[in-house]
């Protein structure tokens, strides 16, 4: 399970880092969520999602939804929904072009963060779809490294307000402004 390539190694090399890199891949790094992960993972509301295109082009997303939107399904797998959005399907078209992706988790009040790399799939008939209300689709993402991260430069951080756009069964989610917009309302969906 090796973290790093050659131009990781130059670079840890140059600036006399290798002995620790390794440390912290033997000490941190890991396939299968902890316990710990498990229940860190539980609580986020949010977190970053990398991709690329099938041509190597990065995308990244913010990803949020309802504290436990994420879970941990099997030892090596997470699962997500995915709701509404803009249309784009940037991050589901990289996913469906290139499986390779990275999630970045980050509690901004406890000052701790988790990266989770492996490799996704995106499912659009997943029986996991009926717990979520309103997904369009299930991503899956197997991890091939697990690790949790430095967590001297995160800003804290406290948490407002919960968006009124994240579905919750209880209520009609309401249409964003931008949706009613002269600019793009005669371009959604039908069913938008």
């Amino acid at each position: 399970m090796d973290l790093y390539h050659d131009h990781s190694r130059a670079l840890q090399d140059r600036f006399d880092s290798r002995r620790i890199a390794d440390r912290l891949a033997e000490k941190l790094l890991r396939a299968e969520f902890s316990d710990e992960d498990r229940a860190f993972i539980a609580q986020q509301s949010l977190f970053f999602l990398a991709t690329a295109d099938a041509q190597g082009q990065p995308d990244c997303s913010y990803k949020g939804g309802a504290p436990g939107f994420v879970r941990v399904v099997a030892p090596d797998t997470l699962a997500f929904p995915s709701y509404d959005g803009n249309g784009m399907f940037k991050s589901l078209g990289n996913i469906s072009a290139n499986t390779a992706v990275g999630l970045l988790f980050i509690d901004f009040q406890a000052g701790k963060r988790l990266r989770v790399n492996g490799d996704a799939a995106l499912h659009l008939d997943d029986p996991l779809k009926q717990a979520y209300p309103e997904a369009q689709a299930i991503v899956r993402v197997r991890a091939r490294h697990i690790f949790p991260n430095c967590p001297r430069y995160i800003h804290r951080m406290q948490m407002v307000e919960a968006s009124p756009y994240v579905p919750d069964a209880g209520r009609a989610t309401p249409v964003p402004g931008w949706k009613r917009s002269d600019a793009f309302r005669d371009y959604l969906p039908k069913d938008d």
